[in-house]
């Protein structure tokens, strides 16, 4: 089965998917034919930037379900705005950019396509200043600008469509009665991102590279609003003295902190020039 699953794979990678999609539907049983089709239509599908919006809504609203928003106004307020900030800097700041802090113990962070972004209370009250909670929000802020997650989820669409036609073709082979898997029964794009989150996508990390893409476009992100490009640095620093036994998300989703300052060892350097402020008075008001 893996075999198969995996030459089905290498056909899809290697010529136009619709087209070898349409022709393997030929011959097959209508109904598992429509299975499949709807799985290529979803897996297919571009996202316009008003999809990725709701998208992002329907993936904040579960998550604010889960894990309500903490009660101080003034830090919401105060990381709305410095997450803004960041925002109108980079690349898509058109995006109805909204920043807020989740309230859970717990070292984490999140974006969601369309530009919705949340740090937990347990992440933010770790930092030390506006420029590490700036290298934090960059980070994040860039994973949407590179639409890293909205990507993974259309990743994930294929793999759908892979899974049915492998089942598909191990049925033929075999016993030629297999039950292709339910189709994709969607009531619009934000529903689509509840089940997203019921699955526990934010909780999936994302490849290696993307993280690292993210690190190195966020200090930059950073830098542009006038803050410490090291910020960053000092925040994967702290994350390194962290257990692995507390409760820090953030640490099983991504690189290894080390790694990831061995990767920005790389490109801080050519920041330096733009070194801005730490602001630590303003976050300790803020904040502490």
């Amino acid at each position: 089965m893996r075999l198969l699953c995996f030459v089905v794979l290498a056909m899809l990678a290697c010529a136009p998917a619709q087209a070898q999609i349409g022709n393997f539907l030929r011959g097959l049983d209508p109904n598992k034919a429509l299975d499949i089709g709807k799985k290529v239509v979803e897996a297919n599908k571009e996202f316009s930037q008003e999809d990725e919006i709701q998208l992002g809504n329907g993936l904040a609203a579960g998550l604010l379900g889960a894990a309500p928003l903490h009660k101080n106004e003034q830090v919401q307020r105060y990381v709305n705005r410095v997450g803004r900030w960041i925002a109108a800097h980079s690349e898509r700041a058109d995006l109805p950019w909204s920043f807020g802090v989740i309230d859970k113990e717990t070292i984490n962070a999140f974006a969601m396509p369309g530009g919705t972004v949340m740090i937990s209370y347990g992440l933010l009250k770790r930092l030390q200043n506006e420029s590490e909670l700036a290298g934090v929000l960059g980070h994040e802020i860039a994973h949407v600008v590179q639409k890293h997650q909205l990507k993974a989820i259309q990743s994930g669409a294929w793999g759908d469509v892979a899974t049915a036609v492998g089942t598909e073709v191990v049925d033929r082979k075999l016993a030629g009665t297999g039950a292709v898997g339910q189709a994709v029964r969607l009531s619009g794009v934000g529903q689509k991102g509840v089940e997203l989150l019921t699955n526990g996508f934010l909780l999936k990390p994302l490849d290696r590279s993307l993280e690292y893409e993210a690190d190195r476009m966020g200090i930059v992100l950073a830098a542009r609003a006038g803050y410490d490009p090291y910020g960053l640095v000092g925040v994967l620093q702290m994350l390194a003295q962290v257990k692995e036994t507390d409760e820090a998300g953030i640490l099983a989703t991504h690189p290894s902190a080390a790694d990831r300052i061995a990767e920005l060892e790389k490109v801080v350097p050519q920041l330096e020039k733009y070194a801005g402020q730490s602001v630590e008075a303003r976050f300790r008001a803020s904040v502490k």
